[in-house]
């Protein structure tokens, strides 16, 4: 049996996930949320990045940015080489997307400040 704290709503519901071959037994959740949640966990599990992006201006030498929806687990690891390699050339505003469909995802890579023409 594994456990895990459900992270969707407030209520942080100390799931118990029974896995009998292809089934999945998951029992502790208070509402939805928690059964769904330990099922894309345990078959699927994705996460949002956020990060800093290197950039061209002295005033702003870093961004932070934010993957605009979740990605499979298994591709943080290439999206931060990604992004570790970026160098923001244009400044921009909030929610600009700043690289598209990063790592084969569906998920672009948008920025989470501003660093606008002066």
């Amino acid at each position: 049996m594994k456990e895990m704290v459900c992270i969707v709503c407030p209520n942080g519901c100390l799931l118990h996930i029974d896995t009998d071959g292809n089934d999945l037994k998951i029992s502790g959740q208070k509402c939805k949320k928690g059964l769904a949640f330990a099922k894309t966990e345990m078959t699927a599990p994705m996460r949002t990045v956020c990060s800093t992006v290197k950039t061209a201006f002295k005033d702003v030498p870093v961004l932070p940015v934010r993957t605009d929806r979740e990605i499979p687990k298994e591709k943080i690891f290439s999206v931060m080489a990604a992004l570790n390699s970026f160098v923001l050339q244009e400044r921009c505003g909030i929610g600009e997307v700043l690289i598209e469909k990063i790592c084969g995802t569906d998920a672009d890579i948008i920025a989470t400040s501003n660093i606008l023409k002066e």
